[in-house]
């Protein structure tokens, strides 16, 4: 018998959202990081709490757009961490990150085709 695993995607994005902050306290205190790390952390919080939105919504009309905005906050939280100087010591944490906010903005385009 297979086992499916069970995700919280709650849980996930809060996830993401504060592996972002510890990333982003790593980066080098540069003028261009400084405001690049602060649009980071605002994409990468607004995923989280658009998530619980959706999961709050009251109606499906409700649902689909907040889950749509978290696919965009998603897809400009890539965007902030291609930007970001970082250490080469950090790359991995990078990629890392760029691919989990990848995988959030599939998750939430399979989430908008199903509703």
């Amino acid at each position: 018998m297979t086992e499916q695993r069970q995700y919280d995607l709650a849980e996930r994005t809060a996830t993401f959202a504060m592996n972002c902050r510890t990333f982003i306290h790593r980066l080098p205190k540069t003028i261009s990081n400084i405001e690049d790390s602060k649009q980071l952390a605002r994409s990468s919080g607004s995923v989280a709490a658009n998530y619980l939105e959706a999961d709050e919504a009251l109606s499906k009309k409700d649902f689909a757009l907040r889950i749509k905005i978290c696919r965009k906050e998603a897809r400009e939280s890539r965007l902030w961490l291609g930007l970001v100087s970082i250490n080469p010591e950090d790359e991995a944490t990078r990629v890392a990150l760029a691919q989990e906010a990848y995988e959030l903005v599939k998750i939430c385009n399979a989430i908008v085709a199903k509703s």
